[in-house]
């Protein structure tokens, strides 16, 4: 059955209401876990007030604080910004508080904003690099018994045990981002899941598709792959309204104004510096593709397609850009309360 979850990700454009920002998204947390829903996953995006808290990996020690059974999840933690047993260390430490409730998503870095990279002092260019090299001994601190070694290009490390040591066994779980089709076959061939940025349907049915053919191809089992798909997120904008109309018309303004400010910083850096990653926009900018808004029958009938598709779980981004906390909190009680409940129905009916 597909899990749902709230993605955590509240703007920031003034910055003398951090506190404000930062208190609404540990609460919006607690709503998450009253209202039932799976899991909360966190962003990370430095310097642009895209993103209140800034470093998911310390609001997710507050989040699990203030949570008992909610998971926590990253999409995803930069890692080519980190050093890496640092956030082994880190990670480590998140899995014992909250007692096996951490997905440790893990991504390159963002593929837009070359600030993020700047004001850290690492070339873009070297991010996929550095991820992957991260990544590996990350592994290695978690589940080296007596000690870890790695020499690489980046790093060059020998420690003993890493303390703590995780709480889940041999660690935590990790989730792969993959922004592409080939990022998305390598991982099928790896017999890995992973997570989707936000996609048209008909991109999210390709995407998984190719997830498919590619770990059939590698040889895994139907059962593996059925287990893989379970543990497989893909990521809508969504806003519930009463109706259809209500639902466009309150959240359309705030997907647009997210979007808007999501790339200004972007563009102003661009245009000053004469440098940047790509010119090509996030394709989630068009309303068509990036937001899902309807009454609560329409939403439960588009999450319902998304379950045909095979994905183990949606995260959805509530509070869109300057929305209020109150405006978001109603969408989610809404989709909560109306949608699941006419979700679950829908797929009974299909079962029978």
């Amino acid at each position: 059955m597909l899990r749902f979850a709230n993605f955590i990700f509240p703007e920031a454009k003034d910055p003398s209401r951090d506190a404000e920002y930062i208190a609404e998204a540990l609460e919006e947390a607690r709503l998450t876990e009253r209202l039932g829903f799976d899991s909360v996953w966190l962003a990370e995006h430095h310097f642009d007030g895209n993103c209140a808290y800034v470093d998911p990996v310390t609001f997710a020690g507050a989040v699990l604080g203030a949570t008992k059974t909610l998971k926590v999840g990253f999409a995803v933690a930069q890692v080519s910004l980190y050093h890496p047993i640092r956030l082994a260390e880190q990670m480590s430490l998140l899995d014992n508080l909250g007692r096996g409730r951490l997905i440790v998503g893990v991504g390159r870095g963002t593929a837009y904003n070359v600030y993020e990279y700047q004001g850290y002092g690492i070339p873009h260019t070297e991010a996929s690099a550095r991820y992957e090299e991260a990544e590996e001994i990350m592994i290695k601190a978690w589940t080296g018994e007596t000690g870890f070694a790695h020499e690489g290009k980046f790093w060059q490390v020998k420690g003993p045990t890493l303390r703590p040591r995780p709480f889940t066994r041999p660690h935590p779980f990790v989730l792969r981002a993959a922004s592409s089709d080939h990022g998305t076959a390598g991982l099928a061939k790896r017999g890995l899941p992973f997570m989707m940025n936000v996609q048209s349907d008909e991109n999210t049915l390709a995407r998984l598709t190719t997830y498919k053919a590619a770990m059939r191809e590698a040889g895994h089992s139907e059962a593996h792959l059925t287990r893989s798909l379970e543990q497989c997120w893909v990521w809508r904008n969504v806003y519930v309204g009463e109706t259809d109309a209500e639902a466009e018309r309150v959240g359309l303004p705030y997907f647009l104004g997210m979007v808007d400010h999501r790339s200004s910083m972007r563009e102003r850096v661009s245009s000053e510096q004469g440098q940047s990653i790509t010119n090509k926009n996030p394709v989630y900018r068009d309303p068509k593709v990036g937001l899902l808004a309807g009454s609560p029958a329409t939403v439960a009938e588009r999450m319902a397609k998304i379950a045909r598709m095979g994905p183990g779980g949606v995260m959805m981004q509530f509070r869109l850009g300057s929305m209020p906390a109150e405006v978001a909190a109603a969408s989610m009680k809404r989709f909560a309360e109306q949608v699941m409940p006419e979700f679950n129905r829908r797929m009974a009916a299909a079962a029978e």
